[in-house]
């Protein structure tokens, strides 16, 4: 009987999945909609004493994101009240919406990455999970690859899409 052999753990791709960069926690927002004035105003001695008698525990070791869903203009000092409002507790504060939120926590993981350990290296970006990876983080680590990599293929390491490969010296 021939031996089963395993080309692709013999093959020296290497595997990145986006999933292992994701950060745990869950994620909610505030929005400042409702404490306006008629939905579009902000009076500053209210907009105060409700950020005094709030019960921000609500968001103890939350990842918050602060928007705005009403059309209104809404000074940049509300926000930065509300974050100092919600600091001792959130476990982070963002500005803006769900996915403005994952694209920075990813780029600040990504950031970590030390792209040399890649030099010459056959890479997979995997494809396909269980958490839903915002498109730009995939944009961001090809874009870190790039000068690193022999090869970076989009999928899993048995069927890939080729995407990149660094020229012959």
């Amino acid at each position: 009987m021939d031996e089963i052999i395993n080309k692709v753990a013999g093959s020296g791709i290497v595997s990145i999945d986006l999933e292992e960069f994701y950060v745990e926690g869950d994620r909610v927002f505030f929005d400042i909609k409702p404490h306006l004035f008629m939905e579009q105003i902000l009076k500053e001695k209210d907009f105060r004493e409700f950020l005094k008698t709030n019960d921000w525990s609500l968001y103890e070791d939350k990842i918050v994101g602060i928007i705005c869903s009403a059309d209104a203009i809404v000074p940049t000092w509300a926000y930065m009240l509300i974050t100092l409002a919600l600091e001792p507790h959130a476990r982070r504060v963002f500005f803006g919406n769900l996915n403005e939120l994952e694209n920075i926590m990813f780029a600040e993981k990504l950031a970590t990455i030390n792209p040399e350990i890649y030099k010459d290296a056959r890479v997979v970006i995997k494809g396909c999970g269980e958490k839903q990876i915002p498109t730009n983080a995939f944009v961001q680590l090809t874009t870190l690859l790039k000068p690193f990599a022999k090869s970076i293929m989009y999928g899993e390491p048995c069927s890939t899409v080729p995407l990149y490969k660094a020229k012959s010296s």
